[in-house]
C-alpha cells in the first residue's frame, strides 16, 4: 500500500528533518509510530497523506509515484486516507453531525444513506448527545473525537491517525483504541502516532520508532 525508499526530507536550507527513512506498511496492517518530541513524527504523517514532497528519494501510495502523479489525481487518493489531525481542523460553523458526515457528502451521497452510519458512530466515541453541537463550544476532547470520527465514517483503505488519545482520558483511549482496532479487523491499515506507551502495550503491532530523523522498526 505505501512504500518509503531512502526518503529525505528538509526544509529549506536546514538540516535534514527526516534521512534514509525506508518502509513498508502492507494493506490491512497495524502499527505505532512513536518517539520524541520533534523527531519528525507529524512530518512523516504529512508525507503519507501527500500534502509534502519528500527533498530526495522515493514514495510510493496505493502503487503511484508522488514524485510523478499529475496534481489532478491528489484529491482521489487522499479520499482513500482518513486522517485525524493534532488541530482537528473542524469547521466551525457546522455541527458535530454535519463536519462527521461530511466526508460522504462530499462524495455525493445523500443524507438518508449515511444519516444512522453518523449517529451510531457519535455514539460509540460518546457524543451522542452533541450531535447539533457546534465545534466552538466543544472541548478540547470532544473536538478530538469528532475528528476521529470524522476520519473513520467512509471506512478508509488507510487511517494516519496524530496523537488521537491525546486529549482524552484512560477509559476514552481505551475505547477508541477498540475502534481502531475494529476498522483494522475490517481492511483499513492503520497508522497509530503516540507518545503513550500504555496505549501501545494494549497491543501487538509493529512499533516505528523515529528518533535523530531515522526510523527503526520492530515487528
Amino acid at each position: 500500500m505505501i512504500r518509503f525508499e531512502n526518503v529525505g526530507l528538509r526544509y529549506g536550507m536546514g538540516p535534514e528533518v527526516l534521512r534514509d527513512v525506508s518502509f513498508h506498511i502492507p494493506r490491512q496492517s497495524f502499527q505505532f509510530l512513536t518517539g520524541p518530541s520533534g523527531a519528525g513524527k507529524t512530518t512523516l504523517l504529512r508525507l503519507l497523506f501527500m500534502s509534502l514532497r519528500p527533498t530526495r528519494g522515493l514514495i510510493s501510495v496505493f502503487g503511484k509515484d508522488i514524485a510523478t502523479i499529475d496534481a489532478g489525481e491528489l484529491p482521489q487518493l487522499r479520499r482513500r486516507i482518513g486522517i485525524v489531525f493534532q488541530d482537528f481542523r473542524l469547521l466551525d460553523h457546522m455541527t458535530v453531525y454535519e463536519n462527521v458526515g461530511l466526508p460522504l457528502r462530499v462524495r455525493g451521497k445523500e443524507e438518508s444513506t449515511y444519516q444512522r452510519d453518523v449517529l451510531d458512530l457519535l455514539k460509540w466515541v460518546g457524543l451522542g448527545e452533541r450531535v447539533h453541537a457546534l465545534p466552538p463550544v466543544l472541548s478540547g476532547g470532544e473536538k478530538q473525537r469528532v475528528a476521529i470520527a470524522r476520519a473513520l465514517i467512509d471506512q478508509p483503505e488507510l487511517l494516519l491517525a496524530d496523537e488521537p488519545t491525546g486529549n482524552v482520558d484512560p477509559p476514552m483511549a481505551r475505547r477508541l483504541l477498540r475502534l481502531f482496532l475494529e476498522l483494522n479487523r475490517l481492511g483499513t491499515a492503520v497508522v497509530i502516532a503516540t507518545h503513550d506507551l500504555g496505549l501501545m502495550d494494549q497491543v501487538d503491532a509493529r512499533r516505528m520508532i523515529l528518533s535523530n530523523g531515522q526510523l527503526e522498526i520492530y515487528e
